[in-house]
């Protein structure tokens, strides 16, 4: 940082007005892993003015969505229902400054001048009528009608900002009308909460989706209304779907959280997403302390990042095989769990995991190879009927009392295992096949010696009885 430089300030400012989805959190893990790269803060502020439409389960998926993520905050959450007197307190300031002005039109006379302005093909905005001017005479007060406030939007000149994404973006204020900040009823408008926060909240540098682009100017001229110089900005691209819309609720996108019931690793997700709009040269994979290291606002993507669910599979994979086991293993026994299938944590668990892990994208993939040793498997008459012929089944009783007879370990099962194929003069994939299909419920396995020796004894040989 630049000696004397401000702490670096960043903040993910959510509406709990649906689920959050991957999309959204993109806009939480920018700010992040900024703050994280220059040693600064990171701030979660909830945007919960709509209060018909926001809930307090959508605000638990926000905050278990981060939690799970390490999106940790070092301030908050702050809610913004909960700071209303603060708002009021400047709005009044900015009515005793003259920077807000009290505007008694109705929503008929609006819709009547908006009518008017589309006639004219003249674009729709306020008039000004009930804005205060030097030697201009204002209309009576009407009676029953409860006034809005609006901002006094500067008159000539332009909004400029050197935005982190866009680039430079200039936007003429006459191309602004006189926003409403306050309703009828007193309470603030959107644009003028997040300004307040922002001052508030010492926030230097706004990171969020590009959609917010047209909020832009109207908040830089309210902050400098209010005395204040305005953060740096970076305007995201969006993220798509896989069918090339804007990702939402609507067109099929998954909650956070269910990325995690899925079993999907957090630092695969956080690497993932950090990809879907931001590079460290040609580097797919990386961790997440990587990622902080790496980190900077200069070589964030101009274009829309489009989700794709087979490469984060991959993504996630990558980082399945680089977890250690034992960080592993928690997470199996949690998706086994959802099976109501027990398992202890323990070294037979991480060897166990330490064999089927490069086979899986997910925790839960890995939970489904491993039910195998704690729950009866039902294997499928097809695959009993493709593998354990007449040929196969005296085999398999050959191999069932060699077992019996032989200490449990790896190299003594594979031993085992050739006897066997000699005294019948079979080939490996005529015996491994139905072994593992009488004993795993499945034809496909790794090395059979390997995936018996980690079963107990018992439950092999039982598996492989072929008489009632």
């Amino acid at each position: 940082m630049t000696p004397g430089a401000p702490s670096v300030r960043t903040r993910f400012a959510p509406s709990p007005t649906g689920f959050i989805h991957l999309g959204n959190i993109r806009s939480a893990l920018y700010p992040w892993a900024y703050a994280r790269a220059k040693g600064g803060s990171f701030v979660l502020r909830i945007e919960d003015t709509d209060v018909e439409r926001s809930s307090e389960e959508a605000v638990q998926v926000i905050l278990e969505g981060m939690r799970w993520l390490g999106l940790d905050c070092d301030e908050g959450p702050y809610y913004q229902m909960q700071r209303m007197a603060r708002y009021k307190e400047v709005l009044a300031q900015m009515l005793a400054q003259g920077s807000a002005y009290r505007c008694y039109m109705s929503s008929a006379e609006l819709d009547a001048l908006r009518e008017r302005q589309l006639a004219a093909k003249a674009k729709p905005r306020y008039d000004g009528t009930w804005r205060p001017e030097p030697g201009k005479s204002l209309p009576p007060v009407p009676a029953g009608i409860e006034p809005v406030l609006r901002f006094r939007n500067p008159v000539g000149g332009a909004v400029v900002w050197e935005d982190k994404v866009k680039g430079r973006i200039e936007i003429q204020n006459d191309e602004l009308d006189d926003l409403v900040i306050a309703r009828p009823d007193g309470t603030p408008t959107y644009n003028f909460c997040v300004v307040v926060d922002d001052i508030d909240m010492a926030i230097t540098h706004v990171i969020r989706g590009d959609d917010h682009v047209n909020n832009t100017p109207r908040q830089i001229n309210i902050l400098r209304a209010l005395g204040a110089t305005p953060p740096v900005y970076a305007h995201l691209p969006t993220v798509l779907n896989e069918q090339g819309e804007k990702m939402s609720k609507r067109h099929g996108a998954k909650p956070v959280t269910q990325y995690r019931d899925e079993g999907y690793l957090a630092d695969a997700v956080v690497n993932y997403l950090a990809r879907l709009g931001w590079s460290h040269g040609d580097d797919e994979i990386f961790t997440r302390e990587q990622l902080v290291q790496w980190f900077d606002l200069d070589h964030l993507g101009k274009s829309a990042g489009q989700f794709d669910e087979a490469k984060l599979r991959w993504v996630s994979a990558q980082h399945i095989k680089m977890t250690p086991d034992a960080t592993l293993a928690p997470l199996v026994v949690e998706q086994l769990g959802r099976r109501g299938i027990s398992a202890a944590l323990g070294t037979h668990l991480e060897s166990a995991i330490a064999l089927f892990k490069d086979r899986c994208s997910t925790t839960r993939e890995i939970a489904d190879w491993l039910a195998m040793y704690f729950a009866p498997v039902t294997p499928s008459q097809a695959e009993l009927e493709a593998h354990l012929t007449p040929a196969v089944a005296p085999a398999i009783e050959t191999l069932r009392a060699a077992l019996a007879a032989a200490s449990w370990h790896r190299e003594s099962i594979q031993q085992c295992v050739k006897d066997t194929l000699a005294a019948h003069g079979l080939k490996m994939p005529q015996l491994a096949m139905a072994v593992r299909v009488l004993v795993c419920g499945r034809a496909q396995t790794p090395s059979l010696d390997a995936v018996l020796a980690l079963f107990d004894k018992d439950v092999v040989l039982a598996r492989l009885c072929l008489r009632d």
